[in-house]
């Protein structure tokens, strides 16, 4: 049977900007080069400029109204599953939303940020009713949340560089995740990224990622509450699962996948898992984020609902024999 083709329908479908909602995003450097790695051509090494990305994703975090809660670092494109929430953006006042934007675009002399000057902009943007309407839609903006992370990385690397041209390769790829299942598949996706790839041994050698993270920053107490966003609003508990729950369960799915890394872990899928269904049809969701699915991952039958909702028969993932 022939593959459908994948441009049946806009990304405007499925992503309503001002409905709260998960997404999956994917951003990739121009043709697939290592332009956070080896440089094969010069021989210089780029990896710090991973951490300027997981620096910067945190940082527009805390301005956006965006929960980060996973992302991976590579060194040719980097993942982030974040969920926005438009509607908390139109509880903030004139004034918090105008600091917020004052944050991501301070006014600077000769390179410094000029914390008098900024003040003084943020004031006027308050006074501005219509600009400010502008920035509430843009702070819950999925679109600019993206858009501030690979245009600031950009700037920052062809300045390092001395060079001019494009980082990222044209718009980033975006994925709905309609439901818990398809939130905790995709975030241990993207958490077992370099152990899948072979560039690190184990979760705690996987260098820019927020399961490296979690395991750094998170205390004895903490990990046992209910799992939380790793940065901005926290979200404690948008998943029936606790920290150290994930961590097992992230830890157990990836010696599943990469069967050479069984051992210390029993091989029982540990009890959480419970609460999602079927182990194999999870672990085949986790393994089928990137190309079983496309624009929406969730269940059949919610991707099948999501479908009829936009006038499609099928989405990528959730396609059904059928009947005549």
């Amino acid at each position: 049977m022939r593959e459908a083709v994948h441009m049946g329908y806009p990304r405007s479908q499925l992503i309503d900007p001002t409905v709260s909602g998960t997404y999956h995003c994917v951003s990739r450097c121009v043709r697939r080069a290592f332009l956070c790695g080896d440089d094969a051509l010069s021989g210089r090494n780029f990896d710090h400029r991973k951490q300027w990305i997981e620096d910067r994703l945190l940082f527009l975090a805390e301005v956006f109204s965006a929960s980060v809660l996973a992302y991976a670092v590579m060194s040719n494109h980097v993942h982030v599953v974040v969920h926005m929430a438009p509607e908390a953006v139109d509880r903030w006042s004139d004034t918090e939303v105008a600091e917020r934007w004052v944050r991501l675009c301070p006014v600077k002399v000769g390179g410094d940020i000029d914390p008098e000057l900024c003040r003084r902009k943020a004031a006027a943007l308050a006074g501005n009713e219509e600009r400010i309407r502008e920035l509430r839609l843009r702070l819950g903006s999925l679109s600019w949340f993206m858009r501030c992370l690979a245009e600031w990385i950009a700037r920052e690397a062809n300045q390092e560089d001395g060079c001019t041209g494009r980082f990222w390769e044209g718009r980033y790829k975006c994925q709905v995740l309609l439901d818990d299942q398809a939130v905790l598949a995709c975030m241990t996706y993207v958490d077992l990224n370099p152990v899948r790839a072979g560039v690190a041994a184990d979760l705690r050698s996987s260098h820019h990622t927020s399961i490296q993270r979690k395991l750094q920053t998170q205390s004895a107490d903490a990990i046992d509450q209910p799992i939380a966003a790793v940065a901005g609003p926290t979200m404690a508990g948008f998943l029936p699962i606790s920290g150290r729950e994930y961590i097992e369960l992230v830890d157990w799915a990836g010696r599943q996948l990469r069967p050479d890394k069984r051992g210390a872990i029993s091989e029982l899928a540990p009890p959480a898992l419970r609460r999602f269904g079927d182990e194999s049809k999870w672990l085949g969701q986790v393994r089928g984020i990137e190309h079983r699915y496309w624009r929406a991952v969730g269940t059949v039958d919610v991707l099948l609902q999501t479908a009829k909702a936009i006038g499609q028969r099928w989405l990528k993932g959730g396609r059904m024999p059928v009947v005549d």
